[in-house]
């Protein structure tokens, strides 16, 4: 058992922490709600979260430590030990694996010497394997520090974390300039990305991303024919329905049924519709 209680921060670190976690608490109407902000905030400190942090979050917020750990050990965002700069998560869940993930995976672990979750002696990478990450159309995908790295073969991702480790400049495919894992926690603590052009880089949502949006609107993809375009369904009396529905075969020559604006909506022949036999919830047990 580790002796308790845990050490406090030096006086200075103590008294700019408290200023911060003030005003992270003053943003909700009861204290307790801040405790995962003030989580990333002592991590922004230290780079994971340490008994330190907790016994200084249980103060802050009046709770024990028992409950603060209860929280920073059930997120897996929360570090429970020392690691890198920079956090490469290789995403290896269904559609990521089946397209490489597991092969990137499997090639940094022996690139690096490392295994999930550990840390490179330079202090500069810790690689794991991490859950999805909504960028399925981008998939290999590998991320730094929550930022994206799209499309990434193993030969790709040696390169990146090659890069890290030499101090190289790198890029994400799409979003704000990398930083290190310190300085992505203080964001995620609810404080401003400083860096000139930063919060300005982050954009949208790349273009694989939005190839649906655009054909349910009946625009033409780039490098398609028009056969590839849903057109906008008819509606019963014939006006153009623009909540981009779809005709019965996804192609804009099929004309929808009569009165229906498409297969999809029209009624099916189940017990429900039948009056001879009408279907519902028995009266009595059995009958």
């Amino acid at each position: 058992m580790p002796a308790l209680p845990a050490p406090d921060y030096p006086v200075d670190v103590r008294a700019r922490l408290e200023a911060d976690a003030k005003e992270v608490i003053a943003r909700y109407p009861g204290a307790r709600s801040a405790l995962l902000p003030l989580l990333h905030l002592v991590q922004a400190e230290e780079g994971h979260v340490t008994r330190t942090g907790i016994r200084f979050c249980a103060e802050m917020l009046d709770l024990t430590t028992a409950e603060v750990t209860a929280v920073s050990t059930f997120y897996s965002m929360y570090r429970r030990k020392a690691s890198g700069d920079y956090q490469v998560g290789v995403c290896t869940n269904t559609l990521c694996a089946v397209m490489g993930g597991d092969a990137i995976f499997e090639d940094l672990k022996e690139h690096l010497g490392v295994g999930n979750g550990e840390t490179t002696e330079d202090g500069a990478v810790t690689l794991e394997h991490i859950e999805c990450n909504a960028a399925c159309d981008f998939a290999p995908v590998v991320m730094v520090n929550w930022e994206f790295f799209d499309n990434q073969t193993p030969q790709s991702a040696r390169q990146l974390v090659d890069d890290l480790r030499a101090g190289r400049s790198v890029r994400p495919t799409r979003g704000a300039p990398l930083c290190t894992f310190k300085e992505t926690a203080r964001m995620l603590a609810g404080f401003p990305d400083e860096r000139p052009g930063a919060v300005e880089a982050t954009g949208g949502a790349g273009p694989a991303s939005l190839i649906g949006l655009r054909l349910a609107k009946g625009e033409a993809v780039p490098g398609r024919g028009a056969d590839h375009v849903i057109a906008p369904r008819a509606t019963a009396d014939g006006a153009a329905d623009t909540t981009g529905g779809e005709p019965p075969s996804g192609h804009p020559a099929q004309e929808p049924p009569a009165g229906h604006p498409s297969s999809h909506d029209a009624p099916q022949q189940t017990a429900a519709s039948d009056d001879q036999h009408p279907a519902g919830p028995a009266a009595e047990e059995g009958e």
